[in-house]
């Protein structure tokens, strides 16, 4: 044998070890787990190639064509060191009756192995409407969500730690369809003439808005001289999880009675159907009969955009309101990582909190999105620390708000 065709053996090899070293096998699936909290409702099968299909369960609306399946939260049990390749199916839905689909939005997910620590990972669409992602199971488990997850049990330790705090009080106004308690949560100085209100968790998958109103909440009651200030000059209230049914069983959209709670604001709450609104309108009645209505609200969200949902009702003079969320926007561009702008003047969203708030009680309301897949000015994948961060900014915008709006 020459020492040419010995070469070429060795070196046939040692690209073959090196090729097995540097791609691992397709793990085997041996279990989709499903029952824990929040976790989403699913089907699924391993086809021929050894890919795992995931098939989203649809939730739908009441006397709606509006379906939706987005909520992704689900721990996939294989073999440690191999790849698995996930593809996600049913992502057709219908908005505003309209067909479309999150295939568009489902760009990246949260991953874990522990179901504590996350890291964001990229989706590639297909051909046909579906997105897959290929991962390596460092561990025999793998976490899986669309956001960085924010369960019932997270809300709860956050209260706990609140409760007894001198600049905090915690209301219960009223409960969920399936009798969960509802909260709002008052940071700051009641007296204060600059009241703010925030809401999250309207649709049971956008967890980011939690994240945010934890990171509000750990800036307004930080032991320094901003901390002291900020609880001094505003007085902040939150309803940290409207959707507290939908989320504790791993709804995309709706409630138990099958109502989206960011629409019909336009008219009175029904409380049979959405006793989660009809509380939170009760609440804001009684807060403008005493005098003491918020001057803004923020109604947080999830999306694919991440824009500022300005309220542009039919009737009435909004000149004045256009130029404040004007000056507010400007000040989230200057204080956050905030960069994606507001929804062009013939957009509307009837019904919406935004809307339902600017024209029956004449508060200044703003549906505000935050993009699951990317925040624009920094390229970085958001995570609930990049929400957090941007909710301890909110403080000293709401604070400059308020003052520069008098001039």
């Amino acid at each position: 044998m020459t020492c040419q065709k010995i070469f070429s053996i060795v070196l046939c090899f040692f690209l073959a070890t090196c090729c097995n070293a540097q791609t691992p096998q397709i793990s085997k699936v041996s279990y989709v787990d499903t029952l824990f909290e929040n976790a989403s409702p699913l089907w699924y099968e391993v086809d021929a190639n050894g890919t795992l299909q995931v098939y989203l369960t649809y939730d739908h609306e009441r006397n709606s064509p509006n379906r939706a399946a987005g909520h992704v939260h689900f721990c996939v049990h294989g073999d440690a060191g191999k790849n698995l390749r996930i593809e996600f199916n049913n992502l057709n839905n219908v908005w505003n009756g309209t067909p479309g689909s999150v295939a568009k939005e489902l760009l990246s997910v949260a991953i874990s192995e522990d179901g504590k620590e996350w890291r964001s990972f990229p989706l590639n669409p297909t051909a046909d409407g579906r997105v897959f992602g290929e991962f390596l199971l460092k561990s025999d488990r793998l976490f899986v969500a669309r956001v960085e997850p924010y369960r019932l049990s997270d809300l709860d330790r956050m209260l706990n730690r609140l409760r007894g705090h001198p600049d905090v009080s915690i209301d219960l106004i009223g409960q969920t369809v399936e009798g969960r308690i509802l909260e709002i949560i008052r940071l700051g100085n009641e007296r204060s003439r600059d009241h703010v209100f925030l809401r999250a968790r309207a649709h049971p998958w956008e967890a980011g808005g939690n994240w945010v109103v934890e990171g509000v909440v750990d800036r307004m009651l930080a032991n320094d001289k901003d901390g002291a200030r900020f609880r001094e000059k505003l007085c902040i209230h939150v309803l940290p999880m409207a959707n507290k049914d939908g989320v504790a069983r791993g709804r995309t959209r709706f409630n138990s009675q099958g109502k989206d709670l960011n629409r019909n604001w336009d008219k009175p709450a029904n409380s049979e159907l959405a006793p989660e609104n009809a509380a939170l309108e009760k609440w804001i009645e009684k807060k403008i009969a005493d005098g003491h209505p918020p001057d803004i609200a923020l109604e947080l969200h999830n999306d694919g955009n991440g824009k500022l949902h300005i309220s542009r009702p039919l009737e009435g003079d909004t000149t004045n309101y256009l130029e404040r969320m004007e000056l507010f926007e400007s000040l989230l561009r200057r204080h956050t990582w905030f960069s994606e702008g507001a929804t062009k003047p013939n957009f509307r969203n009837p019904g919406s909190l935004g809307e339902g708030w600017m024209e029956r009680f004449r508060i200044d309301a703003i549906v505000h999105e935050f993009n699951c897949n990317l925040i624009a000015s920094t390229g970085q994948r958001p995570l609930a620390m990049h929400w957090k961060e941007y909710g301890s900014q909110l403080p000293i915008v709401f604070e400059e708000y308020f003052k520069l709006r008098e001039h």
